[in-house]
């Protein structure tokens, strides 16, 4: 039996966290504001991808610049030397564009069992939980099933714009990947609710929230980085200032990306790393920069670079 349930969204946006920071006052660039007292986990997803920017750890210092260093190549359209704007809001865009339908494509693939090009709630239901009649008593932990089965099906239906019981295109990427879809956005901040609301009280503390991301010792210092998070939870998330996160909250913390956000984020990128201000990006601006793209984190580059240029 496979337990279903497809994100692990009590810790969206927070999972990335990272004790690298850069000290400096909160910038807002070209609409997007970034406080990078919580080190650059926003920038890594952006220009990364969620997935590869999770495996950032497993690499060296050195061999992430390294390969940081090849994909400049890769996101440089026109091969003269520089990123512009528009190569780099480009290439962000089409890392999120492929990291989506990879994601849809993943799932028609195990749960479109009767190759319809859709995915039933039937299909989805019976290879993720087994048996349709099963009442998971056999299992070491049957309410959690339960409970996992009940929050899958409540989000099914709500991608399921028209009701007909399968989800194909954007309501399989909706089911798949809410986070990206702002009528989703409600139902994203119920569920990271649940997850975190330890006390059930229906807010989100700021004890809950930092345990999510550390579990330090009884009596010890917390780390720097964890700090930040502190900071970041009462100027950031916290907004009506008491001291405690409800569903509003979490929905605008949660909230989709905008439009812009590639060419937003690009100019992020580029006003932190340009670094004679001429408005283009070098390699080695980038790799001056290389913690703001991509830390001492790894990332699948070795399947990026084994990819045709027009791919990427």
């Amino acid at each position: 039996m496979l337990l279903g349930g497809w994100l692990g969204l009590a810790a969206l946006g927070l999972a990335w966290g990272s004790p690298q920071q850069e000290r400096g006052p909160l910038r807002d660039v070209g609409g997007v504001t970034h406080d990078h007292s919580e080190g650059f986990a926003y920038d890594h997803r952006a220009f990364l991808g969620a997935e590869e920017a999770k495996t950032f750890d497993q690499l060296t210092p050195e061999e992430s610049q390294r390969r940081l260093g090849l994909l400049v190549g890769l996101i440089d359209a026109d091969g003269n030397g520089g990123l512009t704007v528009e190569e780099l809001g480009g290439w962000m865009e089409r890392r999120h564009r492929r990291a989506q339908a990879e994601a849809v494509g993943r799932g028609r693939r195990r749960f479109d069992r009767d190759g319809d090009g859709a995915v039933s709630w039937h299909e989805y239901r019976h290879e993720a939980y087994g048996d349709p009649e099963e009442d998971f008593g056999g299992t070491q932990h049957p309410e959690t099933y339960r409970r996992l089965l009940a929050r899958d099906e409540r989000r099914f239906r709500a991608a399921d714009a028209d009701g007909d019981g399968k989800a194909e295109g954007q309501e399989l990427a909706a089911f798949l990947q809410p986070e990206d879809f702002e009528h989703m956005r409600p139902l994203v901040a119920m569920e990271t609710l649940e997850d975190m609301d330890k006390d059930g009280d229906g807010f989100i503390q700021e004890d809950e929230y930092i345990a999510e991301l550390y579990e330090g010792s009884p009596g010890a210092p917390e780390p720097p980085w964890v700090l930040g998070e502190r900071s970041q939870f009462r100027g950031a998330r916290d907004l009506d200032g008491d001291g405690r996160l409800g569903p509003d909250e979490v929905g605008h913390w949660l909230r989709p990306p905008s439009p812009g956000w590639a060419r937003a984020e690009a100019q992020h990128l580029l006003h932190h790393a340009d670094r004679d201000g001429d408005g283009v990006l070098t390699r080695a601006e980038v790799l001056g920069s290389w913690e703001l793209f991509v830390g001492s984190r790894a990332t699948t580059y070795g399947e990026d670079l084994g990819r045709p240029h027009d791919e990427l």
